[in-house]
């Protein structure tokens, strides 16, 4: 398909920084908090900010289709398309921890083209475009070089059926905890990434992710140099997988043993 990337990425950036407005706006006043799960809240914050940049993603590229959080049910994208998550962390944002996003990624119809992570509180704008590199701020980032398991900072997130899924979690935990520096869970599958990308963590593992969860993420580990696929080795990696494993590299079949034993 033939479209300007670049030129779709600023305009996008510039959607993203005015829905974010919106978080920031929001971040003082009382929320409204309803559960879609047992732990899996929404917020009006959440649902304000899709509307908003359902409108505004869709002045940029009309002919686009839309896949957000809170207002699809697709379970498959076909051709172009927006896919958005406009709040994720909102449990953070419930409890007012500063690590909550914005990620919009562009699905091309082949891959994903471009994609944006923005944490408002933290001004913190990550930026991808395939083949062109991935950014923090205007500035090019990198994954890690880190080579060893003893020296890599690995980060993880528990799905919102954790009461079903403990032993597993746990036993992913005992695995990974002795034999790296630590494990951290900051709580948004997209700065995971984003950070990953950064070179903030050398390795991350999550499941039952959803696409817009990690989309955006996904390209940018790979423009920042790294790796992502499934736990399995022969299972290819889609926006639908129901596990991710992103490392820098050099770590991507250690961690996936420690993961897969």
């Amino acid at each position: 398909m033939d479209i300007d990337l670049s030129n779709i990425a600023a305009a996008t950036q510039d959607a993203v920084r005015e829905a974010g407005a919106i978080i920031r706006t929001q971040w003082d006043q009382p929320r409204q908090i309803r559960h879609k799960g047992r732990i899996d809240l929404v917020t009006q914050t959440d649902v304000a900010v899709e509307e908003a940049l359902r409108k505004s993603l869709g002045a940029i590229l009309p002919e686009a289709a839309f896949m957000g959080e809170e207002g699809s049910s697709a379970t498959k994208v076909e051709g172009l398309t927006w896919v958005v998550d406009p709040l994720d962390g909102t449990t953070n944002y419930a409890h007012k921890l500063p690590f909550v996003a914005t990620s919009v990624a562009l699905w091309t119809g082949e891959g994903v083209g471009l994609g944006v992570v923005y944490n408002p509180i933290l001004e913190e704008m990550f930026v991808a475009v395939r083949s062109q590199g991935a950014f923090r701020n205007g500035e090019r980032i990198g994954v890690t070089d880190t080579d060893s398991l003893q020296d890599a900072l690995v980060a993880t997130g528990f799905p919102y059926d954790v009461d079903k899924q403990v032993g597993r979690i746990t036993a992913w935990l005992d695995a990974v905890l002795p034999v790296t520096q630590g494990v951290r869970r900051y709580g948004s599958a997209a700065l995971d990434l984003a950070y990953l990308a950064c070179g903030n963590y050398d390795g991350y593992y999550e499941i039952n992710l959803k696409p817009w969860d990690m989309a955006a993420g996904w390209l940018l580990v790979e423009e920042a140099g790294g790796r992502v696929s499934a736990f399995e080795p022969d299972a290819p990696f889609t926006l639908f997988s129901s596990s991710v494993l992103a490392t820098n590299g050099p770590l991507h079949e250690a961690m996936r043993a420690l993961i897969t034993e």
